[in-house]
């Protein structure tokens, strides 16, 4: 099912901050920022190899990245795995008795369509299942 990592999403406090600090430390380049009102985030995204960094700031205490950092600081919040059909992951992980946040996908950055796994079901870790836009 999986394909590929595509991101891995990090829950920050400063977006500006943790661009700059990822440009002047590690030489990533954040080619997208995006505000995504209906889930309480501005994000960055910066490529790294085939991959994607997507910074993270929430956009109220009350959202679901401002209660994560709230409970548990900044720092890794999701990874992202891409996937050829979301619809079908999703019946897949449906399948395999995960418990999932999205059931059925949802618009998410750069045009992809997204559902998420609940972390339950995955040893701890908020899953995101992310198809490529065509």
């Amino acid at each position: 099912m999986f394909e590929r990592v595509d991101h891995v999403g990090i829950a920050v406090r400063d977006l500006d901050a943790a661009i700059a600090f990822y440009e002047r430390v590690f030489g990533v380049e954040f080619t997208y920022r995006h505000t995504v009102a209906e889930q309480g985030v501005e994000e960055a995204m910066g490529r790294v190899g085939e991959s994607w960094i997507q910074l993270l700031r929430p956009l109220a205490d009350d959202t679901p990245v401002g209660k994560y950092i709230a409970a548990r600081g900044e720092g890794v919040h999701h990874i992202g795995y891409g996937v050829a059909d979301v619809e079908q992951a999703i019946k897949d992980c449906v399948g395999h008795d995960l418990k999932m946040i999205d059931h059925s996908p949802r618009g998410g950055s750069r045009g992809a369509s997204i559902a998420f796994i609940h972390p339950k079901s995955v040893g701890g870790v908020l899953t995101e299942l992310v198809q490529d836009p065509e």
